[in-house]
């Protein structure tokens, strides 16, 4: 709606300029800022201003430009400026004086009038905190005093004790293009109390958020939800987030075949080595973990190569399927996508491809009898767009009866069981025999050769059984003994941020894997570009599972920076 997008465009040029600027800033803020120095140890107090039916709430914790004090006059102070100045509004001299340590942005309703004829309008509300409210007075009629003199026509009310401004006019451009637009507002503004600057894309907006404020039942801090959610915070955070997922799902038009989480709450806290993001998913069904938790680092990661763009690890896939992880993997792909398919097929275009060659069923034929330790990588190559990859898993009776499985499949898909030996070491290959024809000088014709194509290859070290998609693969494994995954200091440092004990992790190296990644999700190149100066510092990223709530599923993603 160009209603919307107007609010949207000033959000930008402002406020929200603010948060962008903000998580920009983490790159400068690691390399000179001890980590305690910008945590807040507060929950958002702009809640009381949104309804408990909001689908989504953020919020900024701190003053911005706590983040920037070390930053000086770089890049992202000429971008504060040059956002700003597209509202006509120098930061310096109207924002920063009043400016206080928290910036909360909500989405209130899904449906401003709740009118279907003019579609879905949702409604915004931007609440920042004001050290002076005189000065956010001020700056509040300066704003819509510019606004004014661009053409706007303004509106004034009191309502309930609170002065509130708005633009009301449609332009002519609009009333063409959407006749039956009843809502008119573009901007609505006010100071309330001595503690917020509220912004929102209709006076209807504001109205309801003085009135959350003043029937607490309705706002945000009165919802179960929130109060379960918000006791899962850590002690000191940088900012937070709060989704209501049925109501996310509402807004996307989803109708989810399975709804096991109620409400996700994430918080994001500078760590020495990076960021740390962390988030619990609540739930009101008890929580079913797919293995015991791990009180060290996978094993079967010396087995996977530091040359390695991605890596998972944990224990126990037999019962992955039937876990709370599982059924919250579901909700979010279909959430975000649309079904789960769509994403696996993206991401995990080697093992479907497998799956397709060889006709099996990973989560049946190979995952079933994994009840131990494993490891799972994708190992970029230059002259190949799919990686090749690695699987590790502990040994043990129903392991053997897995490979016996796996080479029934392989027997009876045409393939063939060959052994052979590699780096002094025994290894049994799944080959393929293929005809090649080349032209020949002979009158006759025609001459063939016959050629062994490797499928995958699997081998015993230690108490590990190996399975790899090529030759090289196998042979990096097998001479590059001390060059492992679990001894790189990198990797290192990451799990060391993620709590212990925990159920394994996911490890991206993103320097290595960016170029396949943003083959296979294109959107990814957008994040990238909005958050330049992070992509641009990002070495990798790690995500696990942990916590022992009974009806909550936390977890944590770490970021480390280059020049962490």
């Amino acid at each position: 709606m160009n209603r919307q997008r107007s609010f949207i465009s000033f959000i930008v040029a402002g406020a929200i300029a603010l948060l962008v600027i903000a998580i920009a800033s983490f790159y400068w803020f690691f390399a000179k800022s001890p980590a305690n120095l910008i945590a807040s140890t507060r929950q958002p107090s702009a809640a009381i201003f949104v309804s408990k039916l909001s689908p989504a709430m953020v919020s900024l914790l701190v003053n911005p430009d706590r983040l920037q004090a070390l930053e000086g006059e770089g890049e992202l102070s000429k971008l504060k400026t040059s956002l700003f100045a597209k509202s006509g509004i120098d930061y310096k001299q109207d924002v920063q004086p009043w400016l206080g340590d928290e910036i909360t942005l909500a989405i209130t309703t899904l449906d401003i009038d709740r009118d279907r004829e003019n579609g879905q309008q949702l409604g915004y509300l931007l609440a920042l905190a004001t050290k002076q409210p005189q000065k956010s007075r001020e700056f509040v009629e300066l704003l819509f005093s510019k606004r004014a003199l661009a053409g706007a026509n303004l509106a004034v009310e009191q309502y309930k004790g609170v002065k509130l401004i708005s633009d009301n006019e449609v332009s002519t451009e609009e009333k063409i293009q959407n006749p039956k637009s009843k809502i008119q507002n573009y901007l609505a503004g006010a100071v309330v109390g001595e503690g917020f600057v509220l912004f929102a894309n209709d006076p209807k907006v504001l109205r309801d958020a003085i009135n959350n404020v003043q029937a607490p039942d309705l706002n945000l801090t009165s919802s179960p939800e929130y109060q379960k959610a918000t006791k899962q915070l850590p002690k000191k955070g940088l900012a937070v987030a709060f989704l209501n997922l049925p109501i996310v799902a509402k807004w996307q038009g989803l109708e989810l075949p399975e709804q096991t989480y109620d409400s996700e709450i994430i918080s994001l806290a500078l760590n020495p080595k990076g960021l740390l993001a962390e988030t619990s998913f609540l739930t009101s069904s008890e929580i079913v973990s797919p293995s015991s938790p791990l009180s060290k680092p996978v094993g079967a990661l010396q087995y996977v190569p530091a040359s390695a763009g991605l890596a998972i690890a944990g224990s126990n896939l037999s019962n992955l399927a039937n876990s709370d992880l599982a059924k919250l993997w579901r909700q979010a792909t279909a959430t975000i996508y649309g079904s789960e398919e769509d994403v696996v097929s993206r991401l995990a275009k080697p093992f479907t491809d497998v799956q397709k060659s060889w006709g099996i069923n990973l989560p049946e034929d190979i995952f079933s009898w994994v009840q131990g330790e494993y490891a799972i990588a994708l190992l970029p190559t230059k002259e190949q767009t799919i990686p090749h990859w690695i699987f590790a898993v502990e040994k043990s009776e129903s392991v053997d009866k897995g490979v016996a499985r796996l080479d029934a499949i392989a027997s009876s898909n045409g393939l063939s069981i060959n052994p052979l030996t590699l780096s002094k070491q025994k290894i049994s290959a799944w080959t393929e025999l293929t005809t090649a024809t080349k032209k020949s000088d002979v009158k006759e014709g025609t001459s063939f050769s016959i050629e062994t194509k490797v499928r995958g290859l699997h081998t015993t070290l230690g108490n590990y059984e190996i399975f790899t998609s090529d030759l090289e693969t196998m042979d990096e494994i097998l001479t590059t003994k001390d060059n492992s995954l679990i001894d790189n200091r990198n990797f290192k440092d990451s799990i060391a941020a993620i709590p212990l004990p925990n159920q394994g992790y996911i490890y991206l190296d993103w320097t290595k894997s960016q170029n396949f990644l943003e083959r296979q999700v294109p959107v990814l190149k957008l994040v990238e570009v909005l958050g330049k100066p992070f992509f641009n510092n990002l070495r990798s990223l790690t995500v696990s599972s942990y916590g022992t709530e009974a009806r909550s599923l936390k977890g944590g993603v770490f970021f480390k920076l280059n020049n962490s």
